[in-house]
């Protein structure tokens, strides 16, 4: 068994039954929730014209591979009525992977640690109440990854630049 680590996201509809049936739905594929963190609701992130987002990170027991994981969370968006049309968009239901145990991995469609996990405060906040902390989620790794040279401008458009700029949610 591993523990991984999930975010959950909602922006449209009836925003806390959607996580709701997304958890039913994510133990329904397997996946056994060990705790959850409170519901905090954000802005958007990304693409700013659109509702807010209810958001949860849950820590989860998965039998399986990170692949199968990913699988699983994609059949619950599925079946939540998530309907993929623009990045970042509006959506009922996302469901990430946010850690896999201590996996690392830079597939084209599976990168974990999350590769936006350092720039979600509300990631970063869920993951701290359940006790995980940013050197046990690989994040100073991360931010040494993501951090451009000082001469350069961030790139918003790479895998991990963040669409809106601002400061580093990681810094001390």
């Amino acid at each position: 068994m591993t523990v991984a680590y999930l975010g959950l996201g909602s922006n449209l509809g009836r925003r806390d039954r959607n996580l709701s049936a997304a958890r039913r739905r994510l133990r329904k594929q397997g996946a056994r929730i060990l705790r959850r963190s409170r519901v905090i609701e954000t802005e958007p992130w990304g693409v700013l014209d659109q509702p807010r987002f209810l958001n949860q990170v849950l820590e989860v027991e998965w039998a399986g591979t990170a692949r199968q994981l990913l699988r699983a969370a994609k059949a619950v968006e599925r079946e939540g009525g998530r309907v993929r049309t623009k990045r970042w968009g509006p959506r009922a239901i996302d469901v990430d992977i946010l850690l896999f145990g201590d996996l690392r991995l830079d597939d084209p469609d599976l990168v974990i640690p999350h590769p936006r996990i350092g720039e979600r405060s509300f990631v970063l906040a869920g993951l701290r109440e359940l006790g995980v902390s940013p050197s046990v989620a690989g994040l100073a790794r991360l931010r040494r990854a993501m951090t451009p040279p000082a001469t350069s401008v961030s790139n918003a458009a790479g895998r991990g630049g963040s669409p809106q700029g601002g400061p580093d949610p990681l810094a001390p």
